[in-house]
């Protein structure tokens, strides 16, 4: 077992690390938010309709699903380098392969071994620096961490609608699989060992009963599907808003991209309120203050389009003031979460990952349902839905931690 000593302090070689991990998570953000401008350009060349466009997001998630299972005990037992480090060797070689897809049916198929990614990062990179860093300073860590990943859906669709006015989409994946080499040597010379226990069972049947005893987990499973009902309106959008925006509304590329400014820089200022909170305030309260932008944000956007289904710049106002609340709540609630359970912080992560994931790909699909059968109005209202259901499992999740503070013996 490792016997690694937390960092609080920060040196240039300690930043290094959670730069080139962000670099990564970047990486597998940007190759969806710089292709989605031309998403309806793939399904043109595919000769499929407007559907398909949310599709290769899902299909992305559910990649970000199938090993997470797998690779959080393995990263127990062998250690967190090897197994990330091969995690993201792999999404760099998937992007490069994307070039000669012959079918949409090819391209999501690529999308889906792209996300699996996604398992990498929440059950090995994620705990990592948990375990890499003291509480203050991993949750404001993962906040600046979180900031540079917002960058991707930030920047991807402006990218990404001028990469189109002078190349094609099978260029794009070259240029992300380079980013992800950059990443790669970074975390090869940077990364610590924080874990690796060469006793732990991987075993069908101690992973079964390590997983079970996480599902009976309130803790665990409340904070996990808490975080993915939080995200479910963002992803929503990211997935959806070309077609409310180009397809529907009739708005130029470099329109639908613009649009995205304000809900993207609204959640980089939420993480960077959390930042500066992080060290004053217990970690509880960040959760309590950003409860009143999540609803007021949700609830403007379903009234508005309600009134009116075509008023997307109000829809945008509504998910921008959302936004700053999503920035506020995500990283404390990860690390309350992943410290609910005295089991393996890979395992933990690794179960944190499947469920909100789990939540991810449903509601995307839940919202393009409500979106293409009742236009703004039901999407919206869909969102609004989950940000109730994310209050109602925080508040629990809250008051199940403070029963357990105060029933935990005075030594």
């Amino acid at each position: 077992m490792s016997l690694f000593t937390p960092v609080s302090r920060l040196t240039r070689r300690h930043l290094i690390f959670p730069l080139s991990l962000v670099l990564f998570e970047f990486a597998t953000y940007i190759a969806h938010d710089m292709i989605q401008p031309g998403m309806l350009l793939v399904t043109s060349e595919f000769h499929v309709g407007p559907e398909w466009v949310s599709a290769s997001l899902t299909a992305y998630l559910i990649g970000g699903i199938v090993l997470q299972w797998l690779l959080g005990p393995l990263s127990d037992r062998l250690g967190r380098r090897p197994v990330l480090l091969s995690g993201v060797a792999f999404f760099m070689l998937t992007c490069m392969a994307t070039h000669w897809v012959q079918s949409i049916e090819q391209f999501v198929l690529l999308r889906f071994l792209q996300g699996i990614s996604l398992c990498f990062i929440g059950a090995v990179g994620y705990a990592t620096i948990q375990e890499a860093f003291d509480e203050s300073l991993s949750v404001k860590i993962m906040a600046l961490m979180a900031n540079v990943a917002l960058l991707a859906p930030l920047a991807g669709p402006l990218a990404g609608a001028a990469f189109l006015s002078f190349s094609d989409w099978r260029t794009m994946f070259w240029l992300f699989g380079g980013v992800t080499a950059v990443a790669l040597v970074g975390l090869w010379r940077t990364m610590p060992e924080t874990s690796g226990d060469r006793d732990a069972s991987l075993s069908v049947k101690s992973l079964a009963a390590g997983y079970y005893a996480l599902l009976k987990n309130r803790q665990v499973m409340g904070g996990s599907l808490a975080i993915g009902l939080v995200t479910i309106p963002c992803l929503a959008w990211v997935a959806l808003s070309p077609v409310i925006l180009i397809h529907d509304e009739g708005l130029s590329r470099m329109d639908y991209a613009l649009l995205q400014l304000p809900v993207f820089v609204a959640m980089i200022a939420g993480n960077l309120t959390l930042g500066r909170l992080a060290s004053r305030l217990p970690i509880e309260q960040p959760l309590r203050l950003g409860a009143w932008p999540i609803l007021a944000g949700l609830a403007i956007a379903a009234i508005s389009t309600a009134i009116n289904t075509h008023s997307y710049l109000w829809l945008t106002a509504g998910l921008s003031l959302y936004g700053f609340g999503t920035g506020l709540v995500n990283a404390g609630l990860y690390r309350l979460t992943l410290f609910s359970s005295s089991a393996g912080k890979g395992s933990v992560a690794a179960m944190l990952g499947m469920a909100s994931i789990v939540v991810f790909a449903l509601g995307i699909e839940a919202a393009k349902a409500a979106y293409f059968s009742g236009g703004s109005a039901w999407f919206s209202l869909f969102n609004l839905v989950c940000g109730l259901l994310w209050l109602w499992l925080v508040r629990a999740f809250l008051r199940e931690r403070q029963r357990r503070s105060l029933a935990m013996p005075v030594t």
